[in-house]
């Protein structure tokens, strides 16, 4: 057969859309096409971006076997898209009919007859939708093997008594649980739908109710490795892993910047790459808290000054929707703030010392990757069972703490920033992990070999 098309459907959030957008272009550069749909509203965000990148005209069949599409959300234009329990609600009412549909057209049209559907994890309702149409399918997580092991788990800590039937909504174990002995522990705290307010009931019966439609796939894809979360690997071995998820064009003269940064909700800031080739080797802190981190006023103003206080250049992405007043107080001379970073790029950069994260997954592949020690500062959802993986397991960084009144004070901040910048053996693991992280997408490695396989069975 010809080149195998694929339909690519990411969860809408940038955390989802960007690890989809990266295997995508892994799937092209392995000879075959690609339609990625997002939802309609997602979609003019990654082409206005890519439009900012660089002239509208000359995007125009730059990727011919890459094709982006759109179909609707089911939410209103007034409706709050961050709003995680009415987006599943909307999506769960409005999307799988809508993907019928638009494959339905594509084969009508005589265009490219999709072969194989990958979804996320999120999306597993893709399945039943390709299953009916007769198209194989493969999910895809963009979190780590442990959390897709706690939600594929649920039942089983249900019958167990640890989480009570009403979908683990209260707790009736404060202690730390194993899912499996070959497991690392948890705390039941961190459970990432107890982290989400009041969405994280909406969420989990979303995610539960699709959950069956798993089993219509061998392929259960993650961008994690076996080293990162090796028990895991033996507690739930049909999950292969596919990490880490990199781009591997930054650095090609060849791809236009609309390109390199495709699948960005926002224009990545290319000023912070000059500016971070001005600062001395290792002297640099990071700070970016991904795409949807929101601070009070009050934290914003601990978190400025406390980066007055650490008397170190650093880097800080601030989005525009940021809506935080500078404390008046605020210096920032020895610092560059942006409102979006190609963080692939900077992180890999020899001036960066260390990065200040909010350890959503795709940061801390990015980060381990790079070989970068990690303050943790989790905000929401699997963010906080990240940052113990990273701290207690991992041991390539260090948490955040949050004072009496839940806030990280300036202190707390100059203290941990000082002890990263000299703890030697935190650098080593980092270096260490990094190298064995690494091995994983060289070719022969596990997770290479695991995509080629992948890739064999689509083109079959």
């Amino acid at each position: 057969m010809g080149a195998p098309t694929v339909l690519a459907l990411p969860y809408p959030a940038q955390g989802h859309v960007n690890p989809m957008m990266t295997f995508s272009q892994k799937l092209l550069e392995n000879g075959c096409k690609v339609i990625f749909v997002n939802t309609d509203f997602n979609h003019r965000r990654v082409v206005s971006s890519m439009e900012e990148q660089q002239d509208s005209s000359s995007l125009d069949g730059e990727e011919s076997v890459l094709k982006l599409v759109s179909i609707p959300d089911g939410f209103g234009p007034d409706d709050d898209r961050n709003d995680v329990g009415m987006l599943c609600e909307a999506i769960q009412k409005t999307m799988p009919e809508a993907l019928e549909k638009l494959i339905e057209d594509i084969h009508v049209k005589g265009e490219n007859r999709i072969n194989f559907i990958v979804a996320d994890l999120c999306m597993a309702w893709a399945l039943d939708v390709g299953n009916k149409l007769g198209i194989k399918g493969a999910v895809l997580c963009p979190a780590s093997a442990a959390i897709f092991t706690l939600v594929y788990s649920i039942p089983m800590l249900i019958d167990d008594g640890i989480i009570d039937s009403d979908l683990g909504l209260t707790l009736t174990t404060k202690k730390r649980i194993r899912i499996s002995t070959s497991m690392p522990e948890m705390d039941p705290e961190d459970f990432f739908w107890l982290n989400m307010g009041v969405n994280g009931k909406k969420l989990l019966k979303y995610l539960l109710h699709y959950a069956p439609s798993l089993h219509l796939t061998q392929w259960w894809l993650c961008n994690t490795t076996h080293e990162l979360e090796p028990g895991t690997f033996l507690f739930l071995p049909k999950i292969i892993p596919i990490g880490p998820l990199l781009k591997s064009n930054d650095n090609d003269d060849n791809k236009s910047a609309a390109t390199k940064s495709m699948g960005q909700f926002w224009k990545e800031d290319q000023s912070c790459m000059s500016w971070l080739d001005e600062q001395a080797d290792g002297s640099v802190l990071y700070v970016a808290f991904g795409s949807i981190t929101l601070f009070d006023q009050n934290q914003f103003n601990e978190l400025a000054l406390g980066l007055d206080l650490t008397n170190r250049p650093f880097l800080w992405v601030i989005r525009e929707d940021n809506k935080m007043a500078y404390p008046h107080e605020f210096q920032g001379h020895k610092g560059k703030i942006v409102n979006w970073a190609p963080q692939q790029k900077v992180l890999s950069h020899p001036a960066i010392a260390c990065f200040l994260t909010h350890c959503g997954w795709n940061s801390t592949m990015e980060g381990l990757s790079s070989g970068v020690p990690l303050l943790g500062w989790p905000y929401f959802g699997d963010q906080l069972y990240n940052k113990t993986h990273i701290c207690d397991e991992l041991k390539v960084g260090l948490g955040i703490d949050k004072d009496q009144n839940g806030v990280v004070s300036r202190g707390e901040l100059k203290t941990k920033v000082e002890q990263i910048f000299n703890d030697e053996n935190i650098k080593h693991r980092c270096v260490m992990l990094k190298e064995k992280v690494m091995k994983n997408i060289a070719k022969g490695g596990t997770s290479y070999e695991n995509f080629k396989n992948f890739v064999k069975e689509i083109k079959e």
